[in-house]
């Protein structure tokens, strides 16, 4: 075998210096080209896909003597037509990585030791049913990828909502491309993107938002310059901050500061309202919320926006006559939006633009919400990235009921009651001892190779990858693929989705008829479930089998009996999946992220049309300093893939072995820093010491490359670019805000001590603690002492209930003359009285143990009322008392908002139907007291009398 590191010995060019590969200029057809490396003449091909970036191009593994040895690309397959990058013709080397991961290893006594599978099944197993006795299911968590395939995370899906009914489940994906699907729920009620790659072969107009497509998606990228090279090219609109391949090629590059994308995006649609570019008829009929985008995008007038931006007027407004007057346009996004200020507000903001054109779900007009991972789509499918499975919708009870009846469990043990937890909170429950257990996989954390993550890692179980298993994947315009396994995996590596199924049965996970609630034994078992599952929903697959996937291109979802062969592009009709039976959400507050109500959505009644959303910019959490000068952001290179566990192994990483700053040439002569330099990027959380690149980057801004993390560093110098990235995430998406944070940069002038270093510091200090803690393998007492604040939350409700009764019948005594008063208190009092008896038992059910003080009610009782002044109450003085009842209720109300979950989370029937009484009937007491109020207040108010 030839070692990892060198380049294959045949091969159609070296993509490593001819990234794109050559020119094949067309109009409508993009040609066949086949591209291959491999290190000998395959034996025999075997059907996949690359999975290096989000295009999922096709290809077949070629293998000899039960070996890996080379790719070729597929010439049938719809996404490629044959090509491959640079990264999918090296790809494969890191199969044969000797740090592969070859068998199960358990931490003993601070060093990870090699294990059975049996041992290392078992001790997960007796930790998880441990952390589930003493601290429930939602001790439990799983952190997972967007390498998987779907097989892999519709069992990950049904093994945390259905067997352990646990909220906490999240993945990288919401680090790389949550925004995307959010955005796409906000505009068009439902995650899948409205666009088809061959939209590219016939669109008139590009804009590429935040989006160096020359970088991410190389094919995609090749297909994008043949289109530029025949003689109908498209206008290519470019917006970036840097001056990247992909800006070069520009019609029109508009290069705004980081983090004012929605100011940019405002002031586009702020010119093509202006000037008459709406399609008013397309928008009448399937859209709503023009007049709220009116109103705020009248503010973006291109003066305030070259203010806020940075960009000139004269550009602004060729881009928008641009985008206003083409016949045909295709929209796409990438991390620039997605990691950026106003993450989902902005992406929507593209979504408007084509939307207020008319111009989706034609040939060469649509949107692409790009993915960074060639599965996060699965991901979000089957409801491993903070959604639920089939694209449901947690909100409306229909759904759930439909989910709890095919995966026949009870409505009440799925965790609907909440969004699941997204990986920033479940960070925090981590720190503070609420999550201990989280089940890592497919992502550094990975679990194919020793990375930073098992420095931290008390099991180590070892995984097949692509090309050792079968399963399906899709990428970022639904095309579904299907990769056959090609090779064993080494030693005893396992793929993810025996793994799964080996802890479901362990676990004793059934449904509520007492079978197996996992039965499957092979990947296709999985897949016909899914199918199943998807019935109906956005992302139907029905009409999609092994079978049907073999032999030539993949399909696009939906595949159905109504789209046998899948569907090109969404929305043709101009019908959106928006109906409030149907969507996957009710939408957000572009600007807070709190979630809407049905009502809201009902009162909205989008009924089938896309949504137009407005959000004002508002800047940057951190801004420029005087001593934090620069604004920072972060991206990838053409040759790496995220933190380079896979490509870092190959030949690639000959091409990029390290990261470096790149800085503007006026801001390189502030700082005497020259081209090659060593150079410090400093911010208010730490730094990193890089080699410095001058040139192609707007003054005021600097960039580094988020590759380059410490498994494989020599030096020990501080390098991973989130060392120094700001510690928010998107309202909405709750996507990190990566390309964000105020730097200064300065030439490195001596060696620097690496134990200052953060990260590598940090290491050391979590390997010591791992060495000094407790054989996991044993009990531990750490349980001792602990108690839930659930007993005192409860108790201090029906407190506050108890307290609210005295009061009202002390008001009935006070306000005799008042009847309208006298006869609504009463009937709270009554109401009151029911709330309370209904939620008492649940105490009792729960135990009195509560080890805080519970004064919270009635400390805020004796400060809202007084009643020794009121014999004979004034009206301003019933006003007042009123007042009280409304506070008063309002503190109960918010306790029950947090019951709510918690009843369901407890998996206790009669605790929710208590607490959903409670609300339902605390509301109508709520209702009477605000009513009662805006009566009397006017007369109360406005009139003078003796006070």
């Amino acid at each position: 075998m030839a070692s990892s590191y060198e380049r294959p010995l045949i091969r159609t060019r070296d993509s490593i210096e001819d990234i794109w590969g050559p020119r094949t200029p067309y109009v409508h057809e993009w040609p066949t080209r086949v591209d291959m490396a491999a290190d000998e003449e395959p034996d025999k091909w075997v059907q996949s896909a690359c999975i290096l970036c989000s295009n999922g191009c096709g290809l077949d593994i070629g293998v000899k003597d039960g070996n890996v040895v080379g790719v070729r690309g597929r010439a049938t397959d719809r996404v490629n037509k044959g090509r491959l990058g640079p990264k999918g013709l090296h790809g494969w080397k890191a199969l044969h990585s000797k740090d592969r991961l070859t068998h199960p290893l358990i931490r003993k006594n601070g060093t990870l030791e090699r294990a059975s599978w049996d041992e290392a099944m078992e001790l997960i197993v007796r930790k998880s049913r441990e952390c589930m006795s003493h601290l429930t299911a939602h001790s439990i968590a799983f952190y997972t990828s967007g390498q998987l395939f779907l097989e892999e995370y519709y069992a990950l899906a049904l093994i945390g909502k259905a067997g352990l009914q646990t909220l906490h489940m999240d993945g990288n994906t919401r680090l790389c491309t949550a925004t995307a699907a959010a955005s796409m729920r906000e505009s068009f009620g439902s995650d899948g993107q409205p666009g088809s790659y061959t939209d590219i072969d016939y669109t008139d107009c590009l804009f590429m938002v935040g989006h160096n497509m020359a970088a991410t998606q190389t094919v995609l990228w090749s297909r994008v310059l043949d289109r530029l090279k025949g003689h109908r090219p498209p206008k290519l609109i470019v917006v970036d901050p840097r001056y990247s391949q992909t800006a070069d090629k520009a019609t029109v590059h508009l290069a705004p500061r980081i983090g004012t994308n929605l100011a940019l995006l405002n002031g586009i649609q702020h010119l093509m309202i202006k000037h008459g570019y709406v399609n008013e008829e397309y928008v009448k009929q399937h859209v709503v919320g023009l007049g709220q985008l009116k109103t705020t995008v009248a503010d973006y007038t291109p003066e305030r926006v070259e203010a806020i931006t940075g960009v000139p007027i004269e550009k602004l407004e060729e881009a928008a006559r641009i985008l206003g007057t083409t016949s045909s346009l295709v929209s796409t996004a990438l991390q620039g939006v997605y990691q950026s200020n106003q993450a989902t507000a902005s992406a929507c903001q593209i979504n408007n633009i084509n939307l207020l054109r008319g111009l989706i779900g034609k040939p060469g007009s649509g949107v692409l919400q790009m993915n960074g991972q060639p599965t996060a789509q699965n991901n979000r499918e089957t409801g491993c990235d903070g959604e639920f499975p089939g694209f449901r919708n947690h909100q409306n009870a229909a759904h759930m009921d439909e989910l709890a009846e095919l995966w026949k469990v009870d409505k009440i043990n799925l965790p609907h009651w909440n969004e699941p937890s997204h990986i920033e909170n479940m960070l925090k429950y981590m720190e503070n001892g609420t999550i201990r257990m989280v089940w890592v996989s497919g992502t550094n954390p990975l679990d194919i190779y020793a990375t930073e993550t098992t420095v931290l890692a008390d099991v180590v179980l070892p995984a097949a990858q692509w090309g050792e298993k079968t399963g399906c994947f899709t990428n970022a315009d639904r095309t579904v693929h299907l990769s056959q396994k090609a090779v064993d995996p080494p030693g005893e590596a396992k793929s993810d989705l025996e793994i799964f199924l080996d802890y479901g049965r362990k676990m004793g996970f059934k449904d509520k008829y007492g079978d197996d609630l996992l039965p499957w034994q092979k990947p296709e078992e999985v897949f016909e479930a899914w199918k199943r599952l998807s019935a109906g929903r956005p992302c139907d697959y029905t009409g999609l089998s092994y079978e049907r996937l073999s032999g030539g291109s993949g399909i696009q979802w939906p595949c159905n009996d109504q789209y046998p062969n899948g569907k090109e592009r969404l929305f043709e009709d101009g019908v959106f999946f928006t109906d409030i039976n149907y969507c996957e959400s009710y939408g957000h507050d572009m600007e807070t992220g709190a979630p809407f109500s049905e009502a809201y959505y009902r009162q909205l009644n989008p009924a089938g049309r896309a949504i137009l959303k407005a959000c004002h910019y508002r800047p940057s959490y951190e801004e420029p300093t005087k001593d934090f000068p620069l604004r920072l952001s972060t991206g990838r290179k053409v040759h790496h893939f995220h933190t380079r566990t896979k490509t870092g192994r190959t030949a690639l990483q000959e091409a990029c072995r390290e990261p470096e700053v790149k800085i503007s040439e006026k801001d390189a002569q502030k700082a005497d820093i020259k081209d090659g330099d060593m150079a410090i990027v400093r911010s208010r959380r730490g730094e990193v010491e890089l080699r410095a690149t001058v040139g192609k980057i707007a003054e005021g801004q600097v960039f580094i490359p988020f590759h380059f993390g410490y498994w494989d560093s020599t030096d020990g110098r501080a390098r991973a670019a989130n060392e120094l990235t700001i510690a928010e995430w998107d309202p909405i998406s709750k996507q990190p805000t990566f390309k964000a944070g105020a730097v200064a940069v300065v030439k490195s002038k001596s060696p620097r001590d690496q134990s200052k270093d953060p990260q590598v510091g940090e290491m050391q200090t979590a390997a010591v603690r791992k060495a000094s803690k407790k054989d996991p393998t044993r009990s531990s007492a750490t349980y001792d002492g602990l108690s839930r604040g659930l007993e005192c939350w409860l108790g201090e409700t029906c407190d506050a209930l108890s307290l609210l009764y005295e009061i009202l019948e002390k008001l009935l005594m006070h306000f005799m003359a008042d009847a309208e008063a006298h006869f609504g208190i009463r009937s709270l009092s009554q109401i009151c009285k029911s709330i309370h008896e209904r939620l008492e038992p649940q105490l009792e059910k729960f135990g009195q143990g509560c080890t805080r003080d519970r004064h919270g009610a009635q400390t805020l009782r004796d400060t809202l009322f007084s009643f020794t002044n009121m014999s004979q109450p004034k009206p301003y003085e019933v006003l007042e008392a009123l007042r009280g009842v409304n506070v008063y209720i309002a503190f109960i109300e918010g306790n029950l908002g947090a019951l709510d979950p918690v009843s369901q989370a407890v998996w206790d029937q009669e605790f929710f139907e208590g607490v959903s009484f409670a609300t339902t009937q605390l509301s109508r007491m709520q209702s009477w007291v605000s009513h009662q109020i805006r009566v009397r207040a006017p007369q109360t108010l406005l009139v003078p009398t003796e006070m």
